[in-house]
């Protein structure tokens, strides 16, 4: 190898500069692929649509596991019941939850981090409203978009509204 090539080889390569504007925020699974729907997005939403209902339908199975040494414990229907229906709350609260995280974002002061036990004890909820939502779209892409989009239009309109170089502007002459 000439000295050249191995000149070449060593200096690293300049830092490619961001692109100007605003960028879209990356979707876990998905990546930036929800902008275009390329990068083998299809297959990545079935991947996920499916996954999500396996992990939901293993996830249930060992519930019912539970439920059974419960029920092998003989700790008594009351407390059998109401595991039930503490599972199935949790599983519906984690649901909605889920689901309307899909269409706007959590306010700053909310009880998001309160219900961060909630969600994990009705993980069911989650995992189903992540498989219904991902046979439409890559869950949160529609809100993504939106601010994109919207981010996006307002970049255009503040970089159209520049004419030029502030101070290379000439001041109007004034009477004497």
């Amino acid at each position: 190898m000439s000295e050249e090539q191995q000149r070449d080889q060593s200096t690293p390569a300049a830092p490619a500069e961001p692109p100007a504007g605003p960028q879209p925020e990356p979707i876990r699974f998905f990546g930036t692929t929800w902008v275009d729907h390329t990068g083998g997005y299809a297959p990545r939403r079935a991947a996920v649509a499916v996954g999500s209902l396996v992990a939901a339908a293993i996830g249930a199975y060992l519930l019912r596991l539970a439920y059974q040494g419960l029920e092998i414990g003989n700790v008594g229907p009351f407390l059998s019941i109401s595991v039930i229906v503490l599972f199935a709350i949790a599983t519906a609260i984690a649901f909605a939850k889920t689901w309307e995280s899909f269409g706007r974002r959590p306010a700053p002061s909310s009880d998001e981090a309160a219900l961060k036990g909630l969600k994990t004890i009705g993980f069911i909820g989650s995992l189903l409203a992540y498989f219904l939502r991902s046979l439409t779209e890559a869950p949160g892409e529609k809100l993504r978009r939106a601010e994109y989009e919207r981010a996006a239009a307002e970049y255009d309109r503040r970089r159209s509204a520049r004419t030029g170089n502030p101070a290379a502007r000439r001041r109007p002459k004034r009477k004497k």
